[in-house]
């Protein structure tokens, strides 16, 4: 099951995505005379989303193409949401974008940090690079959404908690991280410094998760690409450390890191390309001194 979240009359909904076009959740429950939740936060606070995905493959997809739809193309798409609680991020965690940073093999735990919400932004809007910050680069992820909460949790059962995936953009003000690696916060947590994707991909979508591309596109050219069978720590065991250190909440996003960063200037166009999911692209603007 595919769903994007779009705007529409004036209001951002959740909407599945098929291959006949866009259809709101709103008209599903008008036709249906149905009751879900309209936005995918409160889908995912409210323990929908699992619930819509068994209705959906036990018979929901035939009922869905007696309804209308919005062509793909002529929809304004926005982020999954604006307020998750929390935005984990891990750096370093391809190999190759390892030893580009530190000069030497990766650590034995992930890195992390955290983007606060202030940050985000979603297709279309723009990254504003701030005044004084120097160079700052972005990064393209795939990006875990959990489904239930999740602590304590083993290798193992960690996927069991996936609701499914999105693309992001991470952006880092790179000099400002040069300077001294403990600034890192600093350097990740502007305004606009996180783009996240307005679709989201069932886990049952992905049959071949290892072999899935990401690629970091600025200005149409593949700056960097690479599998998430070449991370560092893969997303099960991800998921699996982050719970042994706090408890994960429906709505909770991991970005699981990036197979390599790119720098950015005003007016370039950079984009999140990961297949199955609709492309994320943001222009590049100076932001205001």
């Amino acid at each position: 099951m595919k769903l994007v979240t779009i705007e529409h009359e004036g209001q951002e909904h959740a909407a599945f995505l098929t291959d006949r076009g866009v259809i709101p959740l709103t008209w599903l429950n008008e036709k249906q005379n149905t009751d879900w939740h309209t936005d995918l936060f409160t889908l995912l606070q409210n323990k929908q989303l699992q619930a819509l995905r068994d209705w959906y493959v036990s018979g929901g997809q035939e009922s869905l193409a007696a309804l209308p739809a919005l062509p793909i193309d002529a929809v304004s798409y926005r982020a999954l949401y604006r307020r998750p609680g929390k935005m984990i991020g891990v750096g370093m965690n391809y190999l190759a974008k390892a030893i580009e940073l530190s000069g030497r093999p990766p650590e034995d735990e992930p890195v992390i940090f955290l983007k606060p919400d202030t940050s985000l932004i979603g297709s279309g809007e723009a990254i504003l690079l701030p005044h004084g910050a120097g160079q700052v680069t972005a990064e393209a992820e795939l990006a875990i959404v959990i489904g239930q909460k999740c602590r304590n949790v083993s290798e193992d059962e960690a996927m069991n908690y996936v609701a499914g995936y999105t693309t992001s953009l991470d952006m880092t003000a790179k000099e400002i991280h040069a300077r001294n690696p403990r600034f890192m916060q600093r350097a990740k947590s502007f305004d606009t410094f996180l783009s996240l994707g307005s679709s989201l991909s069932t886990p049952d979508e992905y049959v071949d998760l290892p072999n899935l591309k990401v690629e970091t596109v600025r200005n149409g050219e593949v700056v960097h690409h690479n599998t998430v069978s070449q991370m560092i720590f893969s997303p099960a065991y991800l998921i699996s450390f982050l719970s042994h250190v706090m408890t994960l909440h429906p709505g909770d996003i991991i970005l699981t890191g990036t197979p390599g960063s790119v720098v950015i200037d005003a007016g370039d166009q950079v984009e999140c390309r990961i297949t199955g999911l609709k492309t994320l692209s943001n222009a590049v603007e100076n932001g205001i001194s």
